[in-house]
């Protein structure tokens, strides 16, 4: 898949760009999905038989876009969802939300998701928390660029929190208003330890300079 941007890969792992709009993994839409274009690019590559093995370790919503790690074998899989498990790895993401919010911040929920696929947040729910940092302001637009370190990874979670305080994400036609724009939410960044070799592997990507994006300073 020569389409496919390839940040990282060796025997036990591979990174990747899993650009807005497509799906982490299938669904029963029957579109293309990441993983599976993963393991086409392995396969063809390679020239591997058969079918190749790819972990999908953790997912991004379908409309977000960014940085995701696959593993390449069932060990590496194993101890990157164990990382994931006990919030070793560090995901930050960039966002762009209606009104000007704070400097800085932690946004500590309680989210339920609901049977509809809606996430609300709700007493019976899980811990949620979250660190922001204002990137900066657009005060024509009134809209501002956030930098977000996620501590938790719940359904819908970025999204919920800052709409449920007035500053939801442009784009968001589920928790903010049906504006038709690409939801604005970006994973920019990923650090985890190397499930073999045992060296911290950083990556950072971001997103293009188009849309909603082109009215900041992204680097």
């Amino acid at each position: 898949m020569n389409n496919l941007n390839v940040l990282y890969e060796d025997n036990h792992i591979i990174v990747v760009e899993k650009p807005f709009n497509v799906l982490s993994q299938g669904d029963a839409t029957g579109d293309l999905d990441l993983l599976t274009m993963v393991k086409q690019y392995i396969k063809v590559k390679y020239n591997k038989p058969g079918n190749v093995y790819i972990g999908l370790i953790h997912r991004l919503d379908r409309p977000v876009g960014g940085i995701m790690v696959f593993a390449r074998s069932s060990k590496a899989a194993s101890r990157l969802n164990k990382q994931f498990q006990e919030h070793t790895i560090v995901k930050k993401y960039l966002a762009i939300v209606k009104g000007k919010v704070d400097k800085s911040g932690t946004f500590v929920d309680k989210l339920e998701k609901l049977d509809n696929g809606n996430t609300i947040v709700s007493n019976d729910g899980k811990e949620s928390v979250l660190s922001y940092n204002l990137v900066d302001y657009n005060s024509k637009l009134d809209e501002s660029l956030v930098d977000i370190e996620l501590k938790t990874g719940r359904h819908h979670q970025i999204r919920v929190q800052f709409s449920s305080r007035g500053h939801y994400l442009i784009g968001d036609q589920r928790y903010g208003v049906n504006d038709m724009k690409q939801l604005c939410l970006y994973s920019y960044y990923l650090s985890f330890t190397h499930p073999v070799s045992k060296e911290k592997m950083t990556f950072s990507l971001y997103p293009k300079s188009t849309g909603e994006w082109s009215n900041f300073k992204l680097d």
